[in-house]
């Protein structure tokens, strides 16, 4: 089944697609996260995530939560560095619900003074939550090292200091910033008929006045090799290796996607995987990934290993990068790789929320979204010598950056 797509008057996209499913899945994302906020702003955007749910000009909290919760529906949101997304699951005859829900939170939030104190509690206890867990605070040192001195480098959640800092007049200034109707995509995915939703959707969006953007993103182009070690009270040592890569097409993004997930992705299969833990059992989990901002791409790999075998474990790790530079994949090899890619990707596409999230993201940055068919076929043609090339780019140990955290 192929995606609908439809532009309102004030710029707004809309991406849809037909399914037969008892539910319906529906989002907003705005083409806004981290890297927009301005020095004094750290932690904004998430923050909104968090207070866009306290209550609109006619529902308080209460009534913003319940409204879908009351008929078995649910409400979500989440933000990155470069988008914030709003989205709610119903049952097919609820939609319109979802739709008025999200046109109310997004446009009309009133983001009292009280509630705000209030929220800045819970987001200072979840920043707390999260320096506890070693695992996922490597990642956000790691990256303030190779994107240092960029917005890039932000941690999403900012920091007790900045949270604290957040008021009213911040927030309002933000979101007419950077909450512009030409950066807005709301994706359908369910089963409900496209002009009807069109319709239902233009009720409550199209009468919001246009709102483009005026401002360019800070491109990162101060890449450099840089290695720290942050004592920590930990149990275990936490290292991520990596690189910022640059801005790689359609193509080798895809290419990109497919190493990694030979040399570490998703499969306990995978080099690493199977190297280190399954042959060594240094550690109990090793992994990488590539992730494919707007200007940039970022590898990173991560240990997690006693810190007696840390040293072990990065010269395995150094071993397996050598071959994925010096060694083809052979036929049968690239054979496998291509069948566990698609799969996965099948996989994840069987989600119908997984879809919604995904081509909102897509349609908002690209424009169009391929089906999956399509998709498949270009894994089907990526070569070895492909692979290859993106390696000797990728995984070039004279570029890689590290950061260990250590007792």
């Amino acid at each position: 089944m192929s995606y609908n797509y439809h532009t309102l008057p004030n710029g707004i996209r809309i991406i849809h697609k037909q399914v037969p499913a008892i539910i319906t899945h529906i989002g907003l994302v705005v083409n806004t996260g981290t890297r927009d906020e301005k020095e004094n702003e750290s932690g904004i955007a998430h923050f909104i995530e968090h207070i866009i749910f306290k209550g609109t000009e006619k529902r308080n909290t209460y009534q913003v939560l319940s409204y879908l919760e009351n008929v078995g529906g649910d409400l979500n949101a989440y933000t990155t560095k470069e988008e914030t997304f709003f989205h709610a699951s119903v049952l097919n005859a609820y939609l319109p619900r979802a739709v008025e829900l999200l046109a109310d939170i997004v446009f009309n939030s009133t983001f009292y003074e009280k509630i705000i104190e209030t929220e800045k509690d819970v987001v200072r206890e979840e920043i707390k939550l999260y320096k506890d867990t070693p695992s996922e605070l490597v990642f956000d040192e790691f990256e303030n090292l190779v994107f240092a001195n960029h917005s890039l480098g932000t941690n999403i959640l900012g920091t007790l200091q900045s949270v604290k800092n957040i008021s009213r007049n911040k927030i309002l200034s933000f979101i007419e910033r950077t909450y512009n109707t030409n950066q807005m995509v709301i994706a359908v995915v369910g089963n409900v008929d496209f002009q009807r939703c069109v319709r239902g959707i233009s009720r409550h969006f199209a009468d919001r006045t246009a709102n483009a953007r005026e401002f360019q993103r800070q491109p990162f182009l101060s890449n450099r090799t840089q290695h720290k070690s942050i004592k920590s009270r930990v149990s275990q040592a936490h290292a991520v290796m990596g690189c910022v890569l640059p801005n790689y097409d359609e193509r080798k993004n895809l290419v990109a996607t497919l190493l990694n997930n030979v040399l570490g992705g998703y499969g306990l299969n995978s080099r690493l995987n199977m190297a280190i833990r399954e042959k060594k059992g240094y550690v109990y989990n090793i992994e990488s990934n590539y992730a494919a901002l707007s200007d940039v791409g970022l590898f990173t790999l991560y240990i997690g290993s006693d810190f007696k075998k840390l040293d072990k474990c990065i010269e395995l790790v150094h071993k397996e990068l050598k071959k994925m530079r010096e060694q083809k994949l052979g036929s049968l090899q690239l054979h496998r790789a291509h069948l566990q890619l698609i799969g996965q990707t099948c996989l994840f596409y069987e989600s119908n929320l997984n879809e919604m999230l995904s081509i909102g993201r897509t349609h908002l940055v690209f424009n169009e979204v391929e089906d999956i068919s399509s998709v498949i076929q270009k894994i089907e043609t990526i070569s070895s010598s492909e692979l290859l090339d993106i390696a000797n780019e990728m995984l070039c140990a004279d570029n890689m950056s590290s950061l260990f955290m250590v007792k």
